[in-house]
């Protein structure tokens, strides 16, 4: 099913943008795992990325609250997401994506903000990459950022960065996570970069729910 999704949303984003690139695609590894990580910036990039590192497949994390649709949950799990209680995670974050690194042919796409609301790092990714012994591959996304954005033709940019080496790192202590987010972070600044010295990001305002 990941396949076949992957081919409709391939060709959908091509009729409705028909303007995107991949830059960096040489910096994917293609004979072992890794974790990718990004800016969460669109709740549609993830197809993105999943596309530009096609054969590549992606084990993901996704809200809790999208499984309880049973259609949808079907959905998810087939194309290799878990769920994840952002409010009270537990240690199924790191252990199912670390058993997935090591155990099948899929990589991990993790976005280490959490949220398109946040450019607030994580520990999460360089748990994973580090307890799976994998590389951190960084990408950014930059483009439309709602989906009727796509539909005005703007560029879709995807950039894949070098891999970035924790090796060195013994300890995820605090200092340890602090030391491999400020690589991350260095790395996503390149990239954006590279793609558009003048692009700044500016995070959307979250909705406030209103009590009924």
């Amino acid at each position: 099913m990941y396949r076949v999704l992957l081919a409709v949303v391939r060709f959908l984003t091509f009729v409705i943008n028909t303007n995107s690139r991949f830059v960096g695609k040489d910096n994917l590894p293609k004979d072992r795992n890794y974790v990718l990580v990004s800016p969460h910036r669109t709740w549609f990039e993830p197809l993105y990325f999943a596309m530009g590192a096609w054969p590549k497949k992606f084990a993901f994390m996704a809200k809790k609250e999208l499984f309880k649709n049973p259609i949808l949950s079907y959905i998810l799990k087939k194309c290799h997401a878990f769920p994840v209680d952002r409010d009270n995670p537990g240690p199924s974050v790191i252990k199912t994506p670390v058993k997935t690194l090591k155990n099948t042919d899929l990589s991990v796409m993790v976005f280490p903000s959490g949220s398109r609301y946040s450019e607030e790092l994580k520990g999460g990714a360089a748990l994973i990459a580090k307890m799976g012994k994998v590389d951190i591959i960084p990408a950014v996304y930059q483009g439309p950022l709602t989906f009727g954005g796509l539909f005005t033709k703007r560029r879709v940019t995807v950039a894949y960065g070098t891999p970035i080496d924790i090796s060195d790192i013994k300890k995820m202590d605090k200092d340890g996570i602090a030391e491999v987010e400020r690589r991350m972070q260095e790395a996503f600044n390149q990239l954006d970069y590279q793609v558009n010295p003048d692009f700044v990001y500016v995070p959307p305002v979250k909705k406030e729910k209103i009590d009924s």
